[in-house]
């Protein structure tokens, strides 16, 4: 059985959770680096990614959490894009460097500005894929190799390389699945 772990220290993890249930899997906070070691792959959920640079500054998680992903499945969801991207801009900030992507943090605007709406042009079928905005980032530039999976207005909004996918918005607020299913299959 797959052993999926959520990064449980601030946003919604509880929903990740929840979705990971309605597809068959189990979901595992990850709280500490030894929870994560016993982990299949690994989803980053949103949140305020300077709220998680401080923790991996002061808990020592930077390069065990970089080590791990090399070889795991990532999923990062709005923070965690932002995380998981080579550049990061509005302002700068590190990050994991798992994806070569720029991503601009907030580029949707404010709190009050975040939306839903239904992604039509992406490669999930089903029909169309709703889509929670909350002080979303964008991506800015895309690298070599890195696919692109749905887009809005043109801009791409769900990435994949390899094992690891971003997202720019929160598909554990839809009652949708496609999104988790897919990450699943990706080992």
């Amino acid at each position: 059985m797959k052993n999926i772990g959520v990064l449980a220290l601030q946003g919604d993890f509880e929903r990740h959770l929840i979705k990971l249930a309605a597809c068959g899997v189990k979901g595992v906070e990850v709280r500490d680096l030894e929870t994560l070691s016993r982990a299949d792959a690994l989803i980053i959920p949103g949140g305020e990614s300077t709220a998680l640079l401080k923790f991996f500054d002061t808990e020592g998680w930077w390069e065990p959490l970089k080590a791990w992903a090399r070889s795991h499945p990532v999923m990062g969801t709005c923070a965690g894009a932002i995380l998981m991207a080579e550049v990061v801009t509005g302002p700068c900030q590190p990050s994991l460097n798992l994806l070569p992507i720029a991503v601009e943090r907030n580029a949707y605007g404010r709190q009050v500005d975040s939306f839903t709406t239904d992604i039509t042009d992406h490669c999930l079928g089903g029909g169309p894929l709703p889509a929670f905005f909350i002080r979303a980032p964008k991506i800015r530039n895309i690298g070599e190799g890195v696919e692109v999976l749905a887009r809005l207005d043109g801009e791409p909004i769900m990435v994949r390389q390899g094992h690891h996918l971003a997202l720019t918005f929160h598909p554990e607020l839809a009652s949708d699945l496609r999104i988790h299913n897919y990450f699943l299959m990706l080992y």
